[in-house]
């Protein structure tokens, strides 16, 4: 079991295919890196925690300064654990790219939904309201009956009622990875995912495709720029 990733939402855009077949897609853009590794020995269970966004030294409490300064890694504004296989565990340090994920994958993608503030049923769950005549005044929009009568005298609970609408978390199952920009480290899923621009979601395997393409293992990491560096340096000597 690879590890997911956590990635800003930057917004949504049209692709095209050659046949002219036009495509909604919402652009991710990867930022994770290694800050943690939970040990069978150590936690009781194996799983890699992923940091992302870059958080002021001053907003960060002592406990977490330190905990990123053992990793040797800048302060991160988000922090996600991703329950990972044995043969999946990523190095301290590591950051994971675009290339993690394969044109034609399925996805999961995980993100706080926007907040509607307070909405009536037929907002928020979309009843059918009341009639608007034949003797109905001032309940028009209103749910209804919500419990019984003397037994058992109560609301149960989960009923569909009035309140907060959005602000919760929400998974977009089995979405299609579309495109893979890997030099902006950009991945481009088809349809729409949850949260507002600029906000942090995680994409995972989709759980209930079993099919996917081949995939990276143990993860898709990024080049390091040093080695880069190096190598270039080493060529133009040569030369």
């Amino acid at each position: 079991m690879r590890s997911g990733v956590i990635a800003e939402k930057v917004g949504m855009m049209s692709l095209f295919q050659e046949n002219g077949t036009q495509i909604p897609v919402t652009v991710l853009k990867v930022d994770s890196t290694v800050v943690d590794v939970r040990t069978m020995e150590r936690d009781g269970y194996v799983a890699v925690q992923l940091g992302a966004g870059k958080a002021k030294t001053k907003n960060v409490a002592k406990p977490q300064l330190g905990h990123f300064t053992k990793a040797n890694v800048e302060p991160k504004k988000k922090l996600v654990e991703f329950r990972v296989s044995e043969d999946c565990v990523l190095p301290v340090g590591a950051e994971i790219s675009a290339s993690h994920f394969v044109v034609g994958q399925k996805v999961d993608v995980t993100g706080i939904s926007i907040g509607k503030g307070y909405a009536g049923v037929m907002k928020k769950y979309h009843f059918g309201g009341d009639n608007a005549t034949h003797g109905v005044s001032r309940t028009h929009r209103a749910g209804g009956s919500t419990g019984q009568r003397e037994w058992p005298g109560k609301v149960f609970k989960n009923v569909k009622m009035p309140g907060q609408m959005g602000n919760k978390q929400v998974t977009a199952q089995n979405l299609e990875v579309v495109m893979i920009d890997e030099p902006r480290n950009l991945v481009m899923v088809k349809g729409s995912v949850p949260g507002f621009d600029s906000a942090f979601v995680t994409i995972k395997d989709s759980v209930k495709i079993s099919k996917q393409p081949t995939l990276p293992m143990p993860a898709g990491l990024k080049a390091k720029a040093e080695t880069v560096v190096e190598t270039s340096a080493e060529t133009e000597v040569k030369e």
